[in-house]
């Protein structure tokens, strides 16, 4: 039989770590090796008990989530998933989390009706984090200090300047962060970000993204235009679809399980601007963005994907490589160099 994943599960509220362990504890695949009311306990804990992964709640008393990150990560490198509030403090406290090294998160329950499907959730992300690198790439500059890098107002995107869609889901915070912070502010090209992530969430990352790099990012809205030296965010639940260089947001069924969908982004794209359109497909799980990557190359844009030596889970990046589709299988910090590489933009021809 499979070991099962030894957990440690960190709430201030006794009610949620009952709830929470005894929940967790139905799935055969997990084991609760431990509780604990705060970011001190935890950390003696986990040095202590060792657990596979960590489930720890954003806002406690003392030392909260973020700063028990920080220690654990510094002290005792563990696999943590974030239980995060669904408010604007708490989705801002979570992007910061996966900046720091959380492999991932799930959103607290709004009440004890919805904890079923939560913990549901996190069973599937506590086993999917228990493969994942025990530390994570680091973030370069750190995460909690703004970009000294001046930036430049993005300038009208113009017929043949390249269009980047960048697929990523768990682990992709902080991959997005290493792209594009290799990338000038004056880059003469538009970037789409498609992220797996609700509703709450994607505006949180593309501000804290805006803090920290030379681009301009921004969540997306209905009637955006493409610009030069502008990324885009899908916003969560709503498929990001290209309309004569205009943004529409769709309320679509999900594909591949997802809303957004990287392959609903790359496709749209892809039809409208064949071969200016280079796709980046970063860590997650999943398949979303093999489809939408066979479309773009069969109108003649490039691909390039994660490689796995990098990627916090090797997914949708090794969906798309043993499709045959990548054009470049590299390190994530490698990225940034490879998109400047593909063309000279600056003179307006691509490689």
């Amino acid at each position: 039989m499979k070991t099962p994943v030894r957990v440690l599960v960190v709430d201030d509220s006794a009610f949620m770590r009952l709830a929470i362990s005894k929940r967790l504890e139905t799935d055969p695949e997990i084991v609760v090796v431990g509780t604990a009311r705060d970011g001190l306990d935890a950390l003696r804990q986990i040095k202590a008990l060792k657990p596979d992964v960590v489930t720890l709640d954003v806002e406690m008393p003392g030392m909260d989530g973020l700063s028990a990150l920080r220690r654990v990560m510094a002290e005792c490198p563990t696999r943590v998933i974030m239980l995060s509030a669904l408010t604007s403090e708490g989705a801002q406290a979570t992007i910061t989390a996966l900046m720091r090294g959380a492999v991932d998160f799930v959103a607290k329950p709004s009440s004890a009706v919805h904890i079923h499907s939560v913990i549901a959730e996190l069973s599937h992300k506590i086993k999917l984090a228990a493969a994942a690198p025990a530390t994570l790439p680091p973030v370069a500059p750190p995460a909690e200090r703004a970009t000294t890098v001046p930036k430049a107002a993005p300038t009208p995107y113009l017929a043949g300047d390249p269009l980047i869609i960048i697929g990523a889901s768990t682990g992709g915070p902080a991959a997005l962060h290493r792209v594009l912070s290799g990338l000038p502010n004056d880059l003469p090209a538009a970037i789409l970000i498609v992220q797996h992530m609700p509703a709450g969430f994607t505006g949180a990352l593309a501000r804290r993204l805006d803090e920290q790099v030379a681009l301009t990012v921004r969540e997306a809205r209905a009637g955006d235009a493409l610009a030069r030296g502008l990324a885009l965010v899908a916003p969560g639940d709503f498929h990001l679809v290209l309309d004569r260089e205009r943004i529409t947001l769709e309320r679509w069924p999900r594909q591949n399980g997802v809303r957004p969908s990287v392959d609903i982004t790359m496709e749209s794209a892809a039809r409208q601007y064949g071969k200016a359109v280079i796709g980046v497909v970063l860590t997650g799980m999943g398949t979303d963005g093999t489809a939408g990557a066979r479309i773009i190359k069969q109108y003649g844009g490039r691909i390039i994907a994660q490689d796995q030596t990098t990627c916090v889970v090797y997914g949708m990046p090794r969906s798309v490589i043993e499709a045959g589709l990548a054009d470049m299988v590299i390190p994530l910090s490698e990225i940034p160099a490879a998109l400047m590489e593909i063309g000279d933009w600056r003179s307006g021809t691509r490689k």
